[in-house]
């Protein structure tokens, strides 16, 4: 009988451990939210060629990771911050279009996040800067009577992979984040 409660409680303790998923550091969170702002499909930016009206507009970053602009077509924006397109863009541009180009390019609307699990109305929702988890959570419409509000679990993309770790619900909030409102066990 003895050792077969031991080997319940290694069991247990097996499956607590592997339902807790791997535990990153908070620097390599910390870093990536402070890091420059990578865009990518969802976002909406807009572009100023200095001097050419026809070419000024806003574009959205397709599912490929892409924007189409007139004169030089197609160009790659997924994972560029915004001063990398403007080079890209000045570049294709000054290849036979415009002498000296001068480009301006600011994020107009960025991609939405989404919010799943314990929630009133889960969903995708409009990014707003300086957003929490907490926050979040209020946009979807507060949580369920059965929602922990202690912490949630959140997805990003971090480094080209998505990774999935507990937070606070003072955490900050980053475009594309999947929040997932966990219930409670009370």
């Amino acid at each position: 009988m003895r050792k077969c409660s031991i080997a319940i409680v290694l069991l247990t303790s097996g499956l607590m451990a592997a339902c807790a998923g791997p535990q990153y550091p908070s620097d390599l969170l910390r870093a990536q939210f402070n890091a420059p702002y990578l865009l990518a499909s969802g976002d909406r930016v807009r572009i100023i060629v200095f001097g050419q009206e026809n070419l000024s507009n806003s574009f959205s970053v397709d599912g490929a990771g892409n924007i189409s602009m007139p004169l030089i077509g197609i160009v790659r924006a997924n994972g560029l911050t915004t001063t990398d397109l403007e080079r890209v863009v000045e570049e294709r541009l000054r290849n036979g279009f415009i002498r000296e180009p001068r480009v301006s390019i600011e994020v107009e609307a960025y991609r939405p996040f989404f919010v799943l699990g314990e929630v009133t109305t889960a969903g995708q929702y409009p990014f707003i800067n300086g957003m929490t988890v907490q926050n979040a959570v209020a946009v979807a419409g507060g949580y369920t009577p059965r929602g922990s509000q202690s912490d949630v679990d959140v997805t990003r993309i971090v480094n080209g992979r998505a990774v999935t770790f507990a937070a606070p619900i003072t955490f900050p909030v980053r475009p594309g984040d999947t929040i997932k409102v966990r219930e409670r066990f009370f």
